[in-house]
């Protein structure tokens, strides 16, 4: 492993995303925390916001936006980890890459909002109903998941949502394979930590304990991106009917994908298959038995499976949804980014019994 350190900057500071990401951060052996902004609570002490990260951040305080252009000024700051909200992200970032350039540097950026996921900022307005807020930046960054592309030509990322990596994780190889037809049925239930920290209706405890349900039916959001993506590594555009659920647990996303098979396979030619598209990816296994939320919740590893009648196929795909799926998946870009490799800081296996 390199002894190279990279200092980083983490936008979007008190959020649940960033504290995945100080926490990587922290056992990383090449990332090295530079700065945490956060326009909510400049000055504060980070371990007041995340105390079960007390004992490693110290005394460390949050940054304002015009400190961490200061430092973007006279500072050579390689790596952004942006876990900014939906909506504000971009512009954050495009000033903040303006501010860098100035200074004659090039940080590399990997964005967790959904801001630079879609190339044509007129297909983000449709869906987030506002205007793009950095429309010129969108042919810099490439949306996909880091198992699904060999070459970046960017000198930025957009990492999919957490839905959308879980699923991904499953449409593509079915449709890039030929296993399946390109019409694609997803059910999906997510951990409450998806909703982000501000508790809301569906994220109260009392309401979401011992409950399950469904929400946004047809009409998620991350649709477009796994069609998108699914499409770009695939060579296919699927059909895709997704259909989300709230789970009574924390961390954690277990998606199932159906689809009618193209040929007749049986269960074990199908793992077989999945276990050879993802050979080289050292954070994807492929189980004889059904994925359990738990043996990856906290990890940045996804687990899979495969049932076959000889008509259909369902594959089960289990990521974490702050980790694998949003700032793991970042810090995993990152390391490519920078030239470690893919795994640096992210080995860690899962938590157990969470």
């Amino acid at each position: 492993m390199s002894a190279r350190t990279i200092p980083t900057i983490v936008l979007g500071g008190t959020g649940y995303v960033a504290g995945e990401l100080l926490r990587l951060i922290a056992g990383h052996p090449n990332l090295k925390l530079a700065a945490v902004m956060s326009d909510s609570q400049p000055g504060e002490a980070m371990g007041k916001a995340f105390p079960h990260l007390a004992a490693v951040l110290g005394d460390t305080t949050f940054k304002s936006q015009a400190e961490i252009e200061a430092l973007l000024r006279t500072e050579k700051v390689p790596a952004i980890l942006a876990a900014a909200p939906h909506g504000v992200s971009a512009a954050l970032i495009d000033g903040l890459l303006k501010v860098a350039e100035s200074a004659g540097n090039a940080p590399r950026v990997v964005d967790i909002s959904a801001d630079f996921r879609h190339a044509d900022p007129a297909v983000y307005e449709s869906i987030y109903k506002h205007a793009h807020g950095a429309p010129a930046r969108l042919p810099q960054f490439t949306c996909a998941v880091p198992e699904h592309l060999k070459t970046l030509t960017t000198p930025h990322v957009a990492h999919p949502g957490c839905f959308a990596t879980t699923t991904l994780l499953a449409t593509v190889p079915l449709i890039a394979l030929g296993i399946a037809e390109p019409a694609l049925f997803v059910s999906a239930v997510t951990g409450s930590t998806g909703s982000g920290r501000k508790p809301t209706e569906g994220t109260h405890h009392p309401t979401r304990h011992s409950d399950l349900y469904a929400y946004n039916v047809l009409a998620h959001r991350h649709t477009q991106e796994v069609v998108a993506c699914t499409a770009a590594a695939s060579g296919t555009v699927p059909q895709l009917a997704f259909v989300p659920h709230s789970g009574p647990f924390a961390r954690g996303i277990h998606a199932t994908v159906q689809g009618v098979l193209k040929k007749k396979l049986d269960s074990k030619t199908i793992i077989g298959l999945l276990r050879e598209f993802y050979a080289h990816s050292p954070f994807v296994r492929v189980l004889d038995s059904a994925p359990r939320v738990k043996d990856i919740a906290a990890s940045n590893y996804a687990h899979l499976s495969a049932v076959s009648d000889g008509r259909t196929v369902a594959v089960m795909s289990v990521a974490d949804n702050l980790n694998k799926g949003a700032a793991g998946g970042a810090v995993q870009w990152m390391n490519r980014l920078q030239g470690l490799p893919e795994t640096a800081g992210l080995t860690a296996p899962a938590a157990g019994w969470t």
